[in-house]
C-alpha cells in the first residue's frame, strides 16, 4: 500500500523518517479466507514476504516467532514483518499442520479459500502475504519487531479501530467481492500499523533510527534511501548537510558507523538485488540504471557487497509466491 508513490510531489516534512516512509510501499501478494473447525493448528513457514493475520470469528492462539503462546481475540490483527515462522492454533499443544497441506481453493486473482474440513467450532481468519518495496535487510525492516499487534498501537492511532471494524464486517458477511475488499483493507491496515509504530518511537531511539532522526545526517540518509539510483558523491551529500566534505565525512562516519561511500554502495546494491530477484530486471539494465560503465564493473561491486554474483539472483529468483504459504 502506498504511503505515497511519488518521490517528488510532496515537499520535505522536516522529519527524514517521515520522508522515507512516503516511499514505503506494501503490496499484498496472496490472501486466504480461512474457515477452520476445531481442533486445528496451522504452521506458517519462514518466508521473505511479511505475514498478516486478522481474527474474524472465534479467538485462537499464536505461537509467536519468539516461541511463546499469545492468546488472540476476535478483531485482533497482527503483522509479522519479516515473515518469521509461527503457528496459529485453536489451542496450545494441538499438532501443527503446514498451511500447504490444507484445502486451498482459488476464489479470484491472489485470493483463496482455505479450510480443514473439521466439524468442530469454526474459527474464521483472513491471512495474507505482503511484499515491501524494500530489500529484506533494509535497516527499517531489520529494526522492526518480530511481531506487531494492531491493538497495542491503537491508543495513538484511532483510525486502526475503524479499519478493524470494516474488516470484521467484510470477513463475517462473506458478501460478493468481499475478498478483494478485505485484501485492500489488509494492505491499508498493515501500513497503518507500521506508521503507528514509527510515530510511537519505533520501540527505541538507538542505532540506525537515531541516525535517521539526527538533525544533520538524517536528511542525507533519507535522500540516499529514497533515490538509491542517483549518483551520490561526497560533495553532493556534504552540500545537502551544509558542511565541508571533510566535516561531513567525519560526522557521517561517527553517527552511522561507516563512510558515506560504503553506505551508499550498500544501499545501491540492496536496491539492485530487489530489481534482479523480485522484478526480474536484466543485469545490464541494473548496471546502466545505477550508472556503471559496464556490466562487469557492476557485477564486481555487487558480489563484493552481496557475496554472490548478480547473475545468480537473476537466474534463481528470490520470491515467495506460493498461495497463502
Amino acid at each position: 500500500m502506498n504511503y505515497n508513490s511519488s518521490r517528488t510531489a510532496l515537499p520535505a516534512s522536516g522529519d527524514p523518517l517521515t520522508d522515507m516512509l512516503r516511499g514505503l510501499r506494501l503490496d499484498g501478494v496472496d490472501y486466504g479466507r480461512c474457515v477452520l473447525g476445531e481442533p486445528w493448528a496451522v504452521s506458517f513457514p519462514a518466508q521473505k514476504a511479511a505475514r498478516f493475520h486478522f481474527i474474524g470469528q472465534q479467538g485462537c492462539w499464536l505461537f509467536s516467532p519468539a516461541k511463546e503462546w499469545i492468546e488472540l481475540s476476535v478483531g485482533d490483527a497482527l503483522l509479522i514483518p519479516r515473515g518469521d515462522e509461527h503457528v496459529l492454533a485453536s489451542a496450545p499443544g494441538v499438532p501443527a499442520v503446514p498451511i500447504g497441506r490444507y484445502s486451498i481453493e482459488p476464489v479470484c486473482e491472489n485470493i483463496y479459500d482455505v479450510s480443514n474440513g473439521c466439524d468442530g467450532c469454526k474459527t474464521l481468519l483472513f491471512c495474507g502475504s505482503m511484499h515491501f518495496n524494500l530489500d529484506g535487510s533494509h535497516p527499517l525492516l531489520d529494526m522492526m519487531p518480530d511481531l506487531m499487534q494492531a491493538r497495542k498501537l491503537m491508543a495513538n492511532a484511532p483510525g486502526i479501530q475503524h479499519l478493524l471494524d470494516a474488516m470484521a464486517g467484510e470477513v463475517t458477511m462473506d458478501r460478493v467481492g468481499s475478498g478483494g475488499i478485505l485484501a485492500r483493507l489488509a494492505d491499508v491496515l498493515a501500513a497503518t500499523i507500521i506508521r503507528s509504530w514509527v510515530e510511537n518511537g519505533c520501540g527505541d531511539a538507538t542505532g540506525w533510527i537515531a541516525a535517521v532522526r539526527s538533525p544533520d545526517v538524517g536528511k542525507v540518509l533519507a535522500a540516499i534511501h529514497l533515490q538509491p539510483d542517483r549518483d551520490w558523491t561526497v560533495e553532493v551529500l556534504a552540500r545537502m548537510m551544509g558542511a565541508s566534505r571533510s566535516a561531513f565525512a567525519q560526522r557521517f562516519a561517527t553517527v552511522v558507523g561507516e563512510t558515506p561511500a560504503k553506505y551508499v554502495l550498500s544501499v545501491r546494491m540492496h536496491q539492485a538485488r530487489q530489481w534482479l530477484a523480485r522484478d526480474g530486471m536484466r543485469v545490464s539494465v541494473a548496471a546502466t540504471r545505477l550508472g556503471y560503465d559496464s556490466e562487469a564493473s557492476f557485477s564486481r561491486a555487487f558480489k563484493r557487497v552481496m557475496g554472490v554474483a548478480p547473475s545468480h539472483l537473476r537466474n534463481t529468483g528470490d520470491g515467495d509466491d506460493s498461495p497463502v504459504a
